[in-house]
């Protein structure tokens, strides 16, 4: 089997179960993406190609009364950087609030006040509640409250009102506010729904049990290629117990997560995270410091001055070069195999997520530029340089200048 970072646009179908809106008559109806359309011999039509101009692939897209259409990768493609953001946002306008939903999680409004002694106050939450919502386009979702309070706080404040939802707990202490504030609110909300379910129209999982969920639903395996590939590099991270081995002492125990995000060339990624902020770490091993814009500036400068080239890149998995500062473990989940679910695994890697990993990944990388004779500006410690001889006889400097995981290289043969 390929490496799962071996695979490239002629190989997969990044926009199966992509939704989109799509042209309709006069009007942009949501659409899904199904899959390649076949010729006769069962083969795939059309071929993939990273130039847009020579990708001859074929569409079948669904409509929601049932019926497929059968669109080119360029008009599908065309219609979804349209209608999101430069990071693949989406942004909705809403209609209506058309109905209203609590589940088990949601607090009583018996318990909507917190006592302090004589004094009391009315409980922050929205937990358990979510709101079912028309949205211009013509589509409806279920969206949680917390969202929707935020984007378009006063037609749902009108809406706790009108449905007699104000005495609930999720609504009383802030709908009276809003409504009192709302000519002002009205002027200052830009009144977008941020869709957060989903970027570039592909449905971004929150877990990697609803990422496998998808693949099974597409017929894909874009997800679990995803998992695969950041799993290869994480899995050095991690030194699993054995069954009698004692967890070291002072460890303290953290939750791992996998983070889900869609690229805007369609790269399905996966990044495995710990959950630093349930650990104490002291101050001095979690300062990191960054490159300063001026630096930047005097760097591109003095390129042009010196006659060199210049390089950026980024450093793949960086943090996950130097060793892990804090005492911390974690239990495996289902992305490190079946059979190691819930074994206990010390963190030896500095794993993204971490407080300390940003300073530990500075100190490896600091340690590795002195070890190739660069030393660190007095001015900016994070621009580093070294004199070195142009191949036609004239002395310049070398630079290095970093920024957490990305770097800029000036020189002559910055390669």
């Amino acid at each position: 089997m390929l490496e799962a970072d071996a695979f490239d646009a002629k190989m997969y179908d990044q926009y199966i179960s992509a939704e989109v809106m799509m042209p309709k008559g006069d009007n942009l109806v949501s659409a899904k993406v199904l899959g390649r359309k076949h010729d006769r011999d069962g083969n795939p039509a059309g071929i993939g190609h990273s130039n847009p101009l020579l990708d001859t692939r074929v569409y079948e897209v669904q409509f929601p009364d049932g019926h497929t259409e059968e669109f080119a990768e360029n008009t599908i493609a065309e219609n979804i950087y349209s209608q999101v953001d430069t990071e693949g946002n989406q942004f909705l306008m809403l209609q209506e609030i058309t109905d209203h939903h609590k589940d088990g999680s949601a607090i009583a409004i018996d318990d909507k006040w917190i006592q302090h002694g004589v004094n009391k106050h009315l409980r922050h939450t929205t937990q358990g509640w979510k709101l079912n919502v028309l949205w211009r386009d013509g589509t409806t979702s279920w969206e949680h409250l917390r969202n929707l309070k935020e984007s378009n706080p006063v037609q749902v404040a009108e809406y706790a009102v009108a449905n007699k939802l104000v005495e609930e707990a999720a609504f009383a202490w802030w709908v009276p506010h809003v409504l009192k504030r709302r000519e002002r609110i009205i002027g200052a909300m830009n009144s977008r729904y941020h869709k957060r379910t989903h970027k570039f129209g592909i449905e971004i999982p929150k877990t990697v049990k609803r990422a496998l969920e998808i693949d099974r639903e597409t017929g894909t395996d874009f997800w679990e290629k995803a998992i695969m590939k950041e799993m290869k590099h994480v899995r050095p991270a991690f030194r699993i117990l054995e069954d009698q081995e004692m967890i070291p002492i002072g460890s303290q125990w953290i939750p791992c997560h996998m983070v889900f995000d869609v690229k805007i060339d369609f790269t399905w990624k996966a990044r495995f995270v710990a959950g630093g902020h349930k650990a104490e770490a002291p101050k001095s091993i979690t300062y990191s410091s960054v490159v300063s814009r001026d630096s930047v500036r005097i760097a591109f400068l003095l390129t042009a001055l010196n006659e060199v080239d210049i390089l950026a890149a980024d450093i793949g998995n960086a943090y996950l070069n130097a060793d892990c500062h804090e005492k911390v473990h974690t239990a495996l989940g289902i992305e490190f195999g079946q059979n190691m679910v819930g074994k206990t695994a010390v963190i030896c890697k500095a794993l993204y997520g971490l407080k300390s990993s940003g300073a530990a990944w500075r100190a490896y990388l600091a340690a590795t530029l002195h070890d190739l004779q660069y030393c660190s500006s007095l001015a900016n410690p994070d621009v580093w340089l070294r004199p070195n001889v142009k191949t036609n006889g004239d002395l310049y400097y070398e630079y290095v200048v970093v920024y957490v995981d990305d770097i800029v290289v000036v020189a002559e043969y910055p390669k």
